[in-house]
């Protein structure tokens, strides 16, 4: 959702191909679990170094842009009684009906988290489309 690839999702619906979403959580930034004061813990934690890939957290710290987007977005999201995490899911499913969504977990809680946001299925279309109008107007590194 904070990464959204436009151009690869039209390309693969258009091959009639399906699209696996890495990391739909942004590496659990979009749980609403971490934020400013609240940055992940242990070192080994990749989260905690720098790869190339990483923009979500920089040296185990949500991105200050990240978390500005996230909580433009935040009220949309949760939209209809759903959680952070199902309304992330919401929006890749809303994004396209190809878009397969491949969530990490550590707990059981949070499986069924994740199991809840079928339930929930799509975000509205109406959600959908306020969530991109907030996240277009915004850079974020």
């Amino acid at each position: 959702m904070l990464d959204d690839n436009a151009a690869m999702i039209g390309l693969c619906e258009s091959a009639d191909l399906g699209v696996l979403c890495r990391s739909p959580l942004a590496m659990g930034l979009l749980s609403g679990k971490y934020s400013a004061t609240r940055p992940v813990s242990g070192a080994d934690d990749v989260r905690t170094h720098q790869p190339e890939w990483m923009r979500w957290f920089v040296k185990g710290s949500p991105s200050p842009d990240y978390l500005a987007a996230l909580d433009s977005v935040r009220a949309e999201l949760t939209t209809g009684g759903r959680s952070l995490v199902q309304g992330a899911l919401g929006w890749i499913w809303a994004r396209s009906d190809r878009a397969i969504p491949i969530p990490g977990f550590r707990n059981a809680g949070q499986v069924d988290d994740l199991i809840r946001a079928i339930d929930h299925g799509p975000l509205p279309a109406d959600a959908f489309e306020r969530i991109e109008q907030a996240l277009r107007g915004q850079t974020v590194a």
